[in-house]
């Protein structure tokens, strides 16, 4: 188990995480667990509201459900699960169990709506970002080895086109993070605030040489991009946060782009740097007005090599105005 040598401060993190979606985001949240009876008295003993918990006991590989999670869509006015196949980031790591998640759940009737099986296609939900209005931005990661080999690269992009119903694809091939495993995830990166704005992640620190010139270069691609009005993107720059390391010293893919967007609040990363955490809160104050802004201490998650959005996948309720992750 990847967390057993720091399972308690793991399950605070959790703990800590699943209020903030529950207390402040105001949603349902459904987690998978291997010992129900046991993920239920803990949560229960640190007061989360379990009115709001569904407890499925189902075997994983990796806490990284954004990943091997459903992508929801909207088909002809209906959402509609999105069950693509998961193979360990390029089969980089064990997916056994991860790529089944979603029709055990699908098999338990976990899920209100209906789920298409798209397994003849490898794609991870890290690496899809939407504006809702038709445009995907991705990273060229997705095309390295042990994916969709067969495939072109724009073989590749018309699947997107038609198994997500969008109309354009933005491709970024820079700003890859020292520690990721998962050939530079788009949700560690950039990210929409709305169809006409981006928030990404930049360096300031030149001293910081290889990574710091990697996000200028993808800083430049995000200013070469149009929408699909044919208008230039505005930028909402998001610091990098300092380098976090771990045990053995390796670096860590720290990013505040991490976020979870809600109907009602941000919930993003923090790394116990309280001037940095601060300048990233008040940054997404700014790109996301109106909405609550949350903190949750991600330290623990990111010595996994993720962080708070790769560790949730919410399914999005278009008819009802309802969101669960």
């Amino acid at each position: 188990m990847d967390w057993n040598y720091m399972l308690d401060e793991i399950r605070n993190c959790y703990i800590k995480l699943i209020k903030a979606i529950t207390d402040i985001a105001c949603l349902n949240v459904t987690i998978l667990a291997s010992d129900i009876k046991e993920t239920s008295r803990i949560l229960t003993d640190n007061d989360v509201d379990m009115s709001r918990i569904s407890l499925c006991s189902c075997e994983n590989n990796d806490s990284w459900t954004r990943d091997y999670g459903p992508i929801t869509v909207e088909i002809e006015g209906a959402p509609v699960l999105l069950d693509f196949c998961f193979n360990g980031w390029g089969m980089k790591f064990a997916a056994n169990h991860d790529n089944l998640v979603n029709s055990v759940l699908e098999s338990r009737n976990l899920w209100k709506f209906p789920v298409i099986n798209n397994r003849d296609f490898i794609i991870e939900g890290g690496a899809l970002e939407s504006d809702g209005n038709g445009t995907i931005m991705t990273n060229i990661g997705i095309l390295a080895p042990n994916r969709n080999d067969k495939m072109t690269k724009s073989e590749v992009e018309e699947t997107l086109k038609k198994r997500l119903g969008c109309k354009q694809i933005l491709w970024v091939h820079h700003g890859n993070l020292f520690g990721d495993d998962t050939d530079g995830h788009i949700d560690t990166k950039a990210r929409f605030v709305d169809p006409s704005t981006i928030i990404y992640v930049k360096s300031y620190n030149p001293e910081d040489k290889i990574q710091y010139e990697e996000l200028q270069l993808m800083e430049k691609e995000l200013q070469s991009f149009s929408n699909r009005n044919e208008l230039p993107y505005r930028l909402i720059p998001l610091l990098l946060p300092s380098p976090q390391y771990d045990k053995e010293g390796n670096r860590l893919p720290a990013t505040y782009a991490n976020f979870l967007i809600t109907p009602r609040a941000i919930l993003f990363p923090t790394y116990r740097n309280e001037r940095e955490d601060n300048q990233a809160a008040l940054i997404l104050s700014q790109a996301f007005p109106g909405k609550i802004i949350k903190g949750v201490d991600c330290v623990p998650l990111i010595q996994q090599h993720g962080s708070l959005h790769c560790a949730t996948m919410q399914i999005f309720d278009k008819i009802n105005n309802d969101e669960n992750s």
